[in-house]
């Protein structure tokens, strides 16, 4: 009995050995198998690598700069390549945009000026974004305003589909252009902004638009709405029945206020890039607006306007008290305002 315990126990001990074999086989397979993972987790992370070198490189050739080789070196301070935040630019990215304001005095021709422009394809004008008081209460909010429209990110009326080659803004002088115009200056200087100034040589006509319009924000004849443009005759003859009485105690301080803004406007803004129009100037030659193509530098076009002007003929029939205004500026600085200045 005790040998046959005595076998026993041999024989256990020789079939331990191939169990202790099996162990170290798996453990074989188990570093081969983790050998192979870290082998192929290295390959797929290179190809990754190699994807995403790839990647970046598609994306740094779609953001090069764009060449402006074919443009004056002159002219590269005012030419500029807007990313905006709002929508892509996509085939018109490397189309150069000139950035342009229109300085002007209410009823000056400012708003029949800028249908003008905005009838050309390439041209965007964005109206009075001024007038809204908020954009204008201190230069902070007038830079930013700025940069969100030459950023083409002020979607107006006027913002076109087609590639934009200049884009603006009607900015007249009372709406805090005047207040900070030394900053204003900075800013057009370092944003390559050229000014276009558009006034009256006759502020007589001037002051009868400005009275006839105050009127027609009261009086409202036109079915009970106010309109400071319009574009039929039919409405151009409706607000024309109305003539204003001058005060002709305030007429001569109140011509030289406005032309005292006018001459200030200039002196401080004559170092911008600039050109200066004149309403009648343009109403008479039309030429005037091939200079402002070629001040934009933008193709030529035949611009043209659907309002339709309100006033036209003679001083004298616009006016109620015409003989005392007439007896006012004789003898004065402003007695060619009398004249007959253009005719329609």
């Amino acid at each position: 009995m005790a040998e046959d315990l005595c076998f026993f126990t041999k024989e256990s001990l020789a079939i331990k050995p191939p169990k202790k074999n099996t162990l170290v086989l798996r453990m074989v397979v188990l570093i081969l198998v983790m050998i192979c993972g870290v082998y192929i987790c290295s390959v797929c992370l290179g190809q990754f690598g190699v994807w995403s070198a790839r990647h970046s490189l598609a994306v740094h050739v779609v953001e090069r700069p764009c060449e402006v080789t074919e443009i004056e070196p002159s002219e590269k301070p005012y030419v500029h390549f807007p990313k905006p935040k709002t929508f892509s630019r996509d085939e018109c990215a490397c189309n150069p945009v000139r950035n342009f304001a229109i300085l002007s005095t209410q009823r000056s021709g400012s708003g029949w000026f800028e249908t003008l422009l905005n009838s050309h394809i390439n041209i965007s004008s964005n109206g009075e974004i001024f007038s809204v008081k908020v954009r204008r209460s201190n230069i902070s909010t007038i830079r930013e305003t700025l940069d969100k429209l030459y950023n083409l990110d002020m979607l107006t009326s006027a913002s076109k589909n087609e590639c934009t080659a200049a884009v603006g803004l009607k900015w007249m002088l009372n709406q805090g252009l005047m207040q900070n115009h030394e900053q204003i200056v900075e800013y057009f200087k370092s944003n390559g902004v050229s000014a276009i100034f558009l006034f009256r040589r006759n502020l007589l006509r001037r002051m009868i638009s400005i009275l006839a319009n105050s009127y027609d924000q009261n009086a409202k004849p036109l079915n009970g709405t106010h309109k400071s443009h319009v574009h039929s005759t039919h409405e151009a003859k409706i607000l024309a029945r109305y003539k204003p009485t001058i005060n002709t105690t305030l007429l001569i301080p109140n011509l030289k206020q406005v032309e005292d803004l006018v001459t200030k406007s200039l002196q401080y803004f004559k170092s911008t890039r600039h050109i200066i129009l004149y309403y009648e100037d343009i109403i008479t030659n039309r030429t005037k607006l091939v200079d402002v193509q070629e001040f934009l530098k933008v193709p030529q076009r035949d611009l043209h306007s659907r309002q339709v002007k309100i006033h036209k003929g003679p001083l004298s029939s616009q006016v109620e008290n015409w003989e005392d205004v007439k007896k006012t500026l004789k003898g004065t600085q402003y007695k060619s305002f009398l004249e007959e200045d253009y005719k329609l």
